[in-house]
């Protein structure tokens, strides 16, 4: 049995992104093209792998395995002429990008934009500080935007650690209720991020080291709609320095509390995670977030 690389990343596309016609547009073909192609692989491995529901296909048992497994193969390709480029000193490949929202808006992105590598491919992944160092050694990603704030959680000895710089707390009130110390926001209604996340347990510990237990009305995942809402009036909010939106009219106060930001790759990584890491640190240097 051969097995066609391009007809096996068709079938995990079609694994990731769910339909034919979704797979057809990631890969520029037309649908039937992409069903001919499918029909081939499972006349090569003498296997069912799809099956049709209504209008629709899904992957069998045998289809799923097969994706899944295909995934890791051609990752494990990616690499390898990834590494025969890096050999010429041409970065190539994907590198898989993990970070935190603020730090993908005012960091990552601009970094990015500044890459001129036509062989290199940078995927962004929204990842929470305390979920990015488990992905980096599990290998689910390859560069993470990462902080700690009051405990200096152990790097593991395998990973280089790039500073990005230091990142302010503010406390944001409406423009025309301006707040400049937490306890004097203890009646106030509050707009949070998410349970459980990175800013959620920060914003509920530095309330309660104030003397008050935080009156919730809002909770948002976005900080643009914290900042509306704190602009509207409707509550008072903690959040970082790099989220704070100039657009949003809101007063600011800074809070004794700072972040520090750091990038951080497996070490030995090859040469196009060393250039992803090389654009973050330049852009954190260059002072115009």
């Amino acid at each position: 049995m051969t097995l066609n690389p391009y007809r096996l990343r068709l079938l995990s596309q079609l694994d990731a992104l769910g339909t034919v016609r979704a797979v057809a547009q990631a890969a520029n073909l037309s649908p039937s093209s992409v069903s001919q192609q499918l029909a081939v692989l499972e006349a090569e491995t003498r296997t069912q792998l799809l099956e049709r529901t209504g209008r629709r296909v899904r992957l069998t048992s045998a289809g799923l395995i097969l994706a899944r497994r295909a995934r890791s193969l051609l990752d494990q390709m990616d690499a390898v002429e990834a590494e025969l480029r890096d050999l010429s000193g041409e970065p190539s490949g994907r590198v898989r990008l993990g970070g935190f929202q603020s730090a993908i808006h005012t960091l990552a992105v601009p970094a990015l934009q500044a890459l001129r590598h036509p062989h290199l491919q940078v995927e962004l992944v929204e990842l929470e500080p305390h979920a990015s160092m488990p992905a980096l050694l599990a290998g689910e990603v390859d560069v993470i935007i990462t902080t700690t704030d009051f405990v200096e959680l152990p790097v593991p000895r395998d990973v280089d650690v790039v500073p990005l710089g230091a990142d302010p707390v503010l406390l944001l009130s409406p423009p025309d209720q301006p707040k400049n110390d937490l306890a004097a926001c203890a009646d106030e209604p509050w707009a949070f991020d998410v349970p459980g996340s990175y800013m959620a347990n920060l914003a509920t510990r530095l309330c309660r080291q104030a003397g008050f237990e935080p009156r919730v009305v809002g909770r948002f995942s976005n900080y643009m709609l914290t900042l509306e809402h704190v602009e509207a009036g409707l509550a008072v909010a903690v959040l970082p320095a790099l989220a704070v939106d100039r657009r949003f009219h809101v007063h600011t106060k800074e809070l004794p509390v700072t972040r520090r930001i750091t990038a951080a790759a497996r070490r030995g990584s090859r040469a196009a995670t060393t250039v992803v890491l090389d654009a973050l640190h330049a852009r954190s240097q260059a002072g115009d977030r």
